[in-house]
């Protein structure tokens, strides 16, 4: 059910955001790639545990980076032809990719067995 009031939000807003469709795209685009880079530095497995904090100042930067990179991008191919909708569109997809990942990774990680 989330899964189809994601889809059906998606498609109305790209509905609503025909004439800047590459506006809308551009959005989906870095916010995919920003939150998965976050993700991949955030989630990685490591030995040691006094490299969790670091990596995940690493995922933040990796989003940051990621993003000023799209944004500058896009506003020098002048693929941003509205702010708002991309501005809108980042967010929305943010959320939902970032939902869809720790859906992914709650579905990998196995629950521990209780014994009685």
């Amino acid at each position: 059910m989330k899964l189809l009031v994601i889809m059906m939000t998606s498609v109305s807003a790209g509905v609503a955001s025909a004439d800047h469709l590459h506006s809308f795209m551009l959005g989906l685009s870095v916010a995919a790639l920003a939150v998965g880079s976050c993700y991949w530095f955030a989630f990685r497995s490591t030995r040691f545990p006094e490299l969790a904090l670091f990596l995940l100042i690493c995922g933040l930067l990796a989003k940051v980076g990621v993003t000023i990179l799209g944004v500058a991008w896009g506003m020098s191919a002048q693929l941003i032809t509205s702010p708002i909708v991309f501005a809108l569109s980042y967010l929305f997809f943010s959320i939902v990719v970032t939902y869809l990942w720790f859906t992914y990774r709650d579905s990998m990680t196995k629950a521990p067995e209780i014994s009685a």
